[in-house]
């Protein structure tokens, strides 16, 4: 079993990051569609700082 991300303590970047665990025991084919969402969910959260 992976280990589990660490803990960033910013929520937003936390659940982005807990969505990796959707790749334990998923297909090969799954998972792209997993790291572009949690590369899209890390965009918004970079692209939200810079509109703060």
């Amino acid at each position: 079993m992976p280990e589990q991300p660490a803990r960033t303590g910013h929520p937003p970047v936390d659940d982005a990051l807990a969505r990796l665990e959707a790749l334990d025991g998923a297909e090969t084919e799954a998972h792209p569609a997993v790291y572009e969402d949690v590369h899209q969910r890390l965009t918004d959260i970079l692209a939200a700082l810079d509109d703060e």
